[in-house]
């Protein structure tokens, strides 16, 4: 027994919008959006992280003296109120006030980025500036500003966190005063001065890192981003050749489909004795030719039905309510003289419900898998219709289960690949197109649906169709709703 999944609900823009210049591209405001939410997340870690060391520093004060980490009047309490005062803020502006010039993502992020670094330095000044590698964490808002912003931006950003590091080592060895006196205030002291050089050379060596890291990010995020705009050149170009190829299709079916129509009724036409008497050989001929003629037609149809699809998938469409299970019905009655003709029992047992969606597009979707269903079926086997509801969730599947030749685990995974079908296929169905499944897989990704197949070979198939945001409160009037429906071979 083998199973696939398979879901073709893709998101509207597959590449975000990028700048026209390459030094200059920012991520969309969606992306931005995200990526403040993700700050925001980031954020509560923080506070959590903090609002441990305020207990542990508590518990074990001294032994963090001696590592070097002091602990005054409780900064981390101060520092936690802020955070958690800056992600309430953030959270209101993203979800309750609407986007403006003022309120946008990028300024948002400006925002989170700039609070950040002010209680990062405060962190870093009670942890330890030039004892501990707190100043390092100064490199993840580097990079995110990379990442985030443009690279001038970034600069700023990188220039921002240099000064603050400069200004709270100065600040810390009192060196901010010296700057301004022509003399050091006491020039003898050898240890004073010891600490002061140390001091330099953490300052000159992080903010030298800073740099370094910036131009490194910088410069791998300005090649992603080129490659991102190629991919996204690529991706058009791609699409505008599938639509070509589509109307091609199209076109070429039409030229077509005028020919075989006229060599068909020229068969019917002599098959009637119009032309004249023909031999029994003759007649077994046009026999021939009119069986695969008609298989072409059925392919050609089939290749104008599924080009449609495609092009009301591109297309803005009158989605509607619909119900599935009279849906089934129509198609099961559509199908009821080939069933007959196999002795093939089709019964249907569930509950009805009303989805959203292209009321054409479903029974296009649902003829299609019956119509596999009954024919991959083995004469006098059943076809059994159920759904399982997920009230929790919205959503209902519906199982259309046959017992029939099955599908092999190698060909299961390319069942919908346009014009794939297997030998054994083939041998079981000869007018197969291998179009079938590929209409079923182009009506499930305009209508948002999942699929999964569960097949093993020589025992059968089952399609799980799944709805979601489904109506359960549907109809039960008139006679195609009674909860259990079997159409029976005559």
């Amino acid at each position: 027994m083998a199973d696939a999944d398979f879901s073709w609900e893709a998101p509207q823009d597959r590449f975000p919008p990028l700048g026209s210049e390459t030094g200059s591209q920012k991520l969309s405001d969606e992306v931005l959006v995200g990526n403040a939410r993700w700050f925001i997340v980031f954020r509560w870690v923080t506070i959590g992280a903090l609002f441990l060391f305020q207990i542990l520093a508590i518990i074990f004060s001294d032994i963090l003296t001696q590592i070097g980490i002091t602990h005054q009047q409780g900064w981390p309490v101060s520092v936690i109120i802020v955070l958690v005062a800056a992600n309430v803020i953030y959270i209101y502006a993203l979800d309750s006030r609407r986007s403006t010039k003022y309120n946008s993502p990028s300024i948002n992020i400006w925002c989170q980025i700039i609070i950040d670094l002010i209680c990062l330095s405060i962190v870093v000044h009670y942890v330890g500036s030039i004892a501990t590698p707190a100043p390092f964490f100064y490199v993840l808002h580097i990079a995110l500003s990379c990442i985030f912003f443009s690279t001038r931006e970034s600069l700023i950003v990188t220039l921002l966190v240099c000064t603050m590091y400069t200004i709270m080592l100065l600040i810390e060895n009192s060196m901010f005063y010296q700057l301004f006196l022509e003399v050091p205030a006491d020039p003898h002291a050898v240890p004073g001065e010891m600490i002061e050089s140390k001091a330099l050379l953490w300052m000159f060596t992080l903010n030298t890192l800073f740099i370094v890291v910036w131009y490194v990010v910088s410069r791998l995020t300005i090649v992603v981003r080129t490659h991102e705009r190629d991919l996204v050149g690529a991706y058009e170009r791609i699409t505008v050749g599938q639509v070509e190829k589509d109307q091609y299709a199209v076109l070429m079916t039409h030229q077509l489909k005028a020919p075989l129509d006229a060599i068909r009724s020229k068969i019917n036409l002599i098959k009637g004795g119009y032309c004249g008497e023909t031999s029994a050989e003759i007649k077994d001929v046009l026999l021939k030719i009119d069986n695969r003629a008609s298989g072409m037609a059925s392919l050609i149809m089939d290749v104008l039905r599924l080009e449609r699809l495609k092009a009301a998938a591109r297309s803005i469409n009158t989605r509607e309510n619909v119900s599935i299970k009279s849906v089934i019905i129509r198609c099961i009655d559509k199908l009821m003289t080939l069933s007959d003709s196999r002795k093939i029992k089709v019964s249907v047992s569930m509950q009805d419900f009303l989805a959203e969606g292209i009321p054409d597009q479903f029974e296009i979707l649902f003829e299609n898998i019956i119509l596999n269903a009954i024919v991959y079926s083995h004469d006098g086997a059943s076809v059994e219709i159920t759904s399982a509801i997920d009230e929790q969730n919205s959503s209902t599947t519906v199982m259309i289960v046959d017992h029939g030749i099955g599908i092999a685990d190698k060909d299961l995974p390319h069942i919908f690949d346009e014009y794939f079908y297997t030998p054994k296929a083939v041998l079981h169905n000869r007018a197969s197109s291998g179009i079938g499944l590929s209409i079923v897989k182009t009506v499930a990704e305009n209508n948002k649906l999942h699929i999964k197949v569960s097949s093993e070979s020589n025992v059968g198939t089952t399609f799980f169709i799944t709805f979601y945001g489904v109506n359960l409160n549907a109809s039960d009037t008139g006679p195609d709703q009674d909860p259990t429906v079997s159409i029976r071979p005559q």
